[in-house]
C-alpha cells in the first residue's frame, strides 16, 4: 500500500439521518480468550495467554482469562443478548487449545463440539456465525517448540484451520484466517507487551512471515474444503500513519512505519511481493533468508473480502537522537515493536481520547478505507473491529450510561456512509465488542462492550450504546444529532 494524500471527500449534511445500503451487515465481535473462561474444561490446554497472564507483572492487577466473562457456560445467554440486538453476525475466534490441544496432535471434539453448539444457536435466531481461526491464542506447546519465528508453527497452523474447517463448514460461510497479525508479531516478538512476550527484533520479523505464511497455508486448507460459496479473508490493524511535518524527512519516517505496520502484510498478501524498501529497512536486523521460493505465492491467494480493524490514526516524525519507545499506542516497553524504525518518534495525536488514551479520529477511518479502495479497487471491505473503551460504571439505579461511546460511534460510521458514498465498496461493520471482557495486558481495567459485565456476578446489563446500536441493526439509518 503506497501513501498519498487523500481527497477529503464530499461533506455531509450534518443535520439529516445517513442510511446505509440495503444489504449492509451489521455485527459484533469478541475473541475467545478474552471471554470463554473454562481455560481447562473439555480437555483445553495452555495457550500463550494463559501463561503470559499468569507470569507475574505482565497483566495489570494480575488478572488473567481463567473465567474472563464465562461465555462458555453463558453462551446461550450472549446469543439472546445478540438477537435481542438484531446484530445480523456474530465474529467470534476459534481456541486453536481448545479444538487441538497440543498444537499438532488430535482434534477434541469435546472442543469443536462446543463451536458447533454455538454456531448452531446463533443459526437458529438468524445471526450469522462468521469465524476468526486465530486471535492471538497459540497453543503454548508450540510456543516451546520456537512459536511463530518456526516455519513449522505455520504448517500447524494450516492443519488446525482444516480441522475446524471439516467440523464447522456445514454451519460458516465467512472465515477469517487471522486477526491482526502485526499485534502477534511485533508485540509478541518485539516489544513483549503481548504474550508470549519475547523481545528481538530478528524474530518478530522471523514471526510475521511465517503467519504470513500461515495465512496462506489456511487459506488452502479452506479452499480445500468449504463450498465455492463460502468467504474467507484475513484482518489486518491497518495503521492510519500521518507526518507531524511536511518535511522529506517525515515522510520518510511514514513510510517506514507504514512498511513495518502495513506493507509488510498486504505486500506478500495482497500482491505476492515483500515491499524491498521494508527489506532494506531491516536488513541490519536479518538477512530474510526465513522466505523461501514459492513462499510469497503461497501467501498470495485470493480473497472474498478484507476485514479491516481501526481505533485510531498514528502520528510519526524522523528522530535523530537515541531510540525512544512508549509512546506509539500500544504499550510501553523498552523494546520496541518497530524494526528498523528506530530513527522515528511518535506523537499523540491532538484531540479527545478513549480510556485507552487513544485519539478519537473518525477522519482517520475515511481516509484508511479511501486508500484501501485506491490501493486494491477489486477488494470488498469489511470493518471487522471498531469500537471504543471508556470508563464505564453502574449507576445506583442498575442502568449503564456511555454516550461518549454513541458519540464515538456515530461519528466513525458517519466516516463508514462518506467512504460508501466516495465509491469504497464496505459490506459490513462489526462493533467491538459485545461484552466488556479480558482487555490482554490492561486485564479488567478497560471495557470496550455494550454490554457491562459484572465480573464478580457475571451478570450483564445493556448499556445505553447497546439500544442505540439495536436500533441501527433495525432501520439501517444512522440518525443525526442524538
Amino acid at each position: 500500500m503506497a501513501t498519498s494524500a487523500l481527497d477529503p471527500g464530499p461533506a455531509l449534511d450534518p443535520g439529516g439521518p445517513l442510511t446505509f445500503p440495503p444489504g449492509f451487515l451489521w455485527g459484533t465481535a469478541t475473541a475467545a480468550y478474552q471471554i470463554e473462561g473454562a481455560v481447562a474444561e473439555d480437555g483445553r490446554t495452555p495457550s500463550i495467554w494463559d501463561v503470559y497472564s499468569h507470569t507475574p507483572g505482565r497483566v495489570r492487577n494480575g488478572d488473567t482469562g481463567d473465567i474472563a466473562t464465562d461465555h462458555y457456560h453463558r453462551w446461550r445467554e450472549d446469543i439472546e443478548i445478540m438477537s435481542g440486538l438484531g446484530v445480523g453476525a456474530y465474529r467470534f475466534s476459534v481456541s486453536w487449545p481448545r479444538v487441538r490441544p497440543t498444537g499438532a496432535g488430535p482434534a477434541s471434539q469435546k472442543g469443536l463440539d462446543f463451536y458447533r453448539r454455538l454456531a448452531d444457536g446463533l443459526l437458529e435466531k438468524g445471526i450469522q456465525p462468521v469465524v476468526t481461526l486465530y486471535h492471538w491464542d497459540l497453543p503454548q506447546e508450540l510456543e516451546d517448540a520456537g512459536g511463530w519465528p518456526e516455519r513449522d508453527t505455520a504448517h500447524r497452523f494450516a492443519e488446525y484451520a482444516g480441522i475446524v474447517a471439516d467440523a464447522l463448514g456445514d454451519r460458516v460461510t465467512t472465515w477469517t484466517t487471522l486477526n491482526e497479525p502485526w499485534c502477534s508479531a511485533f508485540l509478541g516478538y518485539g516489544s513483549g507487551v503481548h504474550a508470549p512476550g519475547r523481545t528481538d527484533p530478528a524474530d518478530s520479523l522471523r514471526a510475521a512471515h511465517h503467519l504470513n505464511l500461515g495465512h496462506g497455508l489456511a487459506v488452502q486448507a479452506l479452499r480445500e474444503r468449504l463450498p465455492a460459496t463460502a468467504q474467507v479473508s484475513v484482518t489486518l490493524n491497518l495503521h492510519h500513519v500521518r507526518p507531524l511535518t511536511r518535511s522529506a524527512a517525515d515522510a520518510d519516517a511514514v513510510r517506514r512505519i507504514d512498511g513495518a505496520a502495513n506493507r509488510i502484510f498486504t505486500g506478500p498478501m495482497l500482491s505476492g511481493a515483500y515491499p524491498a524498501d521494508v527489506m532494506e529497512d531491516t536488513a541490519g536486523i536479518t538477512d530474510w533468508s526465513f522466505v523461501r521460493d514459492g513462499d510469497t505465492a503461497l501467501i498470495h491467494q485470493p480473497l472474498d473480502f478484507l476485514g479491516v480493524n481501526y481505533y485510531s490514526p498514528t502520528l510519526v516524525s524522523h528522530h535523530s537522537g537515541p531510540p525512544v519507545h512508549g509512546s506509539d499506542g500500544h504499550g510501553a516497553s523498552d523494546h520496541s515493536p518497530w524494526p528498523g524504525a528506530d530513527r522515528v518518534a511518535f506523537h499523540r495525536t491532538p484531540g479527545a481520547r478513549t480510556a485507552m488514551g487513544w485519539t478519537i479520529d473518525p477522519d482517520g477511518l475515511y481516509e484508511l478505507l479511501m486508500r484501501v479502495r485506491r490501493d486494491h479497487p477489486d477488494l470488498p471491505v469489511m470493518i471487522t473491529e471498531n469500537g471504543a473503551a471508556f470508563d464505564d460504571y453502574a449507576r445506583p439505579e442498575g442502568d449503564v450510561r456511555d454516550p461518549e461511546r454513541i458519540a464515538y460511534l456515530r461519528e466513525h460510521l458517519t466516516a463508514v456512509h462518506r467512504a460508501l458514498g466516495a465509491g469504497a465498496d464496505i459490506r459490513g461493520y462489526f462493533l467491538w465488542s459485545l461484552l466488556d471482557n479480558f482487555e490482554w495486558g490492561y486485564g479488567y481495567s478497560k471495557r470496550f462492550g455494550m454490554v457491562y459485565v459484572d465480573y464478580a456476578t457475571q451478570r450483564r446489563v445493556l448499556k445505553s450504546s447497546a439500544r442505540w446500536y439495536a436500533e441501527l441493526t433495525r432501520t439501517g439509518t444512522l440518525p443525526a444529532g442524538q
